[in-house]
């Protein structure tokens, strides 16, 4: 298990921008997995966007276009890129990450999209 730090979050009008870091404690053998969830006030948690160790990327279809993941490895650190923000984009953003053994997750930051 390790310990995730989310931060970036904020408010932002419609059609603004911001970048979402996800901080790991130590370095991470074997990582299967790396991705982004998002929950919204009363709705469940969804998977928006995720790195697999093959490189391939898998982004939720309302954030295609729009939102770009990337990481640095000798950091540590995930990146969530949001361009076009929507107040539909509303929500908890929380990173995790997936070595085979655990599932390791952040507190989350909250990105807020309205006038």
């Amino acid at each position: 298990q390790v310990q995730l730090v989310e931060s970036g979050g904020g408010w932002v009008q419609p059609g603004g921008s911001l970048r979402l870091s996800c901080a790991a404690s130590r370095r991470v053998s074997g990582i299967l997995h790396m991705g982004w969830y998002r929950q919204a006030p009363g709705k469940q948690r969804d998977l928006i966007a995720r790195i697999f160790t093959s490189g391939t990327i898998y982004y939720e279809d309302s954030v295609k276009g729009r939102f770009a993941v990337s990481r640095d490895n000798a950091k540590d650190t995930m990146y969530l890129q949001m361009n076009s923000l929507k107040p539909e984009d509303t929500a908890n953003y929380t990173c995790n990450i997936y070595d085979g053994t655990y599932v390791s997750w952040g507190q989350g930051t909250q990105v807020t999209v309205s006038s």
